[in-house]
C-alpha cells in the first residue's frame, strides 16, 4: 500500500466519524456547547459561593479568578477527553458478533475506531474550545495561549492513551458479558482521578502526588492548570512522562490481550 493510500484510508475514518455525528446535530450541539457551558457555569457559580462564604480571599495560594479559570476550561477540556461513546460502540461490535464485517477490511479493528475517535475529537475541540478562549479574554480571566498550545499536545497523547483503555476493556466482551458496567465504573474512577471534580493541588500532599505521576491528570488537570497558569512547565512535563510511558505499556498489553482474546472467538452472530 501507497503512503498515499495508507493516508488516504485513515483519513476516511475521520471523516466518517464526522459524518456520523453530525445525523444526530441535537447531539452534536449538546456535546460540544450545551453540556460543557452548563457544566462550568454549574462549578462556577459553586466556587463562587465557597469564596463567598470563606473567610480568606484565596485557597490553596489561589483567588477565585484562578478557580473560575479551572472550572470552566475543566468542563470543556473533560468532555474532549472522555471516550465512553466509542468503548461502548466496540464492546456492541463485539457482543452482538458485528465485528465479523469489521475483521475482514483492510484496517485493524484497533485502528478502525481509533481514527475514527480521533477524528471526531479533533474536528469537535476546535469548535468548542472557542468558548473557554473567548470567555478567559472578555472577564481577564488567567489564560496563556503558548500553554494552551502545549496543552493540546498533551490533550492528544492523553486521547491515545485512554482509547488504548478503552481497548482492552471492550476486549474483555469477549470473555465476559455485561462489560458495559466496568466502562461506568471506570468513568466514575476518572472523574476524580483526572482532577475534573476538584483540582488536583487541592488533595493532601501524599494523594496529590500519586494523582499527579498517573497519567489520568493529563486528561483534565494538568493542561487545565498550566492553560491558567496554575502551574509551571516542570510539573506540566510529568505528564508527558507519565502518559508516554503508560501509553508504551496500555499498547503491549492490549496487543497481547487482542490476540489471545481472537484465537477464542468463534465468529458466530451477526
Amino acid at each position: 500500500m501507497s503512503c498515499a493510500n495508507f493516508l488516504n484510508l485513515r483519513f476516511s475514518f475521520f471523516k466518517l466519524a464526522l459524518k456520523t455525528q453530525m445525523e444526530y446535530r441535537l447531539n452534536y450541539i449538546t456535546d460540544i456547547f450545551i453540556q460543557p457551558t452548563l457544566t462550568g457555569w454549574i462549578e462556577v457559580l459553586l466556587w463562587k459561593g465557597v469564596f463567598l462564604f470563606s473567610a480568606t480571599a484565596t485557597i490553596g495560594g489561589f483567588d477565585q479568578s484562578y478557580y473560575f479559570a479551572y472550572a470552566l476550561w475543566a468542563a470543556f477540556v473533560s468532555r474532549i477527553s472522555a471516550n465512553w461513546m466509542y468503548e461502548f460502540k466496540m464492546i456492541e461490535e463485539i457482543e452482538t458478533g458485528s465485528i465479523n464485517s469489521i475483521l475482514v477490511k483492510p484496517i485493524s479493528f484497533f485502528e478502525y475506531y481509533l481514527y475514527q475517535f480521533l477524528g471526531y475529537k479533533i474536528g469537535t475541540a476546535w469548535i468548542s474550545l472557542i468558548i473557554p478562549i473567548g470567555i478567559s479574554y472578555y472577564f481577564n480571566l488567567p489564560f496563556d495561549p503558548i500553554h494552551f498550545l502545549w496543552a493540546l499536545l498533551l490533550i492528544a497523547l492523553y486521547l491515545v492513551f485512554i482509547f488504548t483503555i478503552s481497548f482492552i476493556v471492550a476486549t474483555t466482551a469477549f470473555h465476559l458479558t455485561k462489560v458495559n458496567s466496568i466502562t461506568i465504573a471506570k468513568n466514575l474512577a476518572l472523574w476524580i482521578f483526572t482532577g475534573e471534580l476538584i483540582p488536583i493541588d487541592l488533595f493532601p500532599s501524599s494523594i496529590k502526588n500519586i494523582f499527579l505521576y498517573l497519567p489520568f491528570s493529563s486528561a483534565v488537570y494538568l493542561p487545565v492548570a498550566f492553560i491558567t497558569k496554575r502551574v509551571d512547565f516542570d510539573t506540566f512535563k510529568v505528564g508527558f512522562i507519565s502518559t508516554s510511558i503508560s501509553l508504551l505499556l496500555v499498547l503491549l498489553v492490549a496487543n497481547a490481550y487482542w490476540r489471545f482474546s481472537l484465537k477464542k472467538y468463534v465468529g458466530t452472530g451477526a
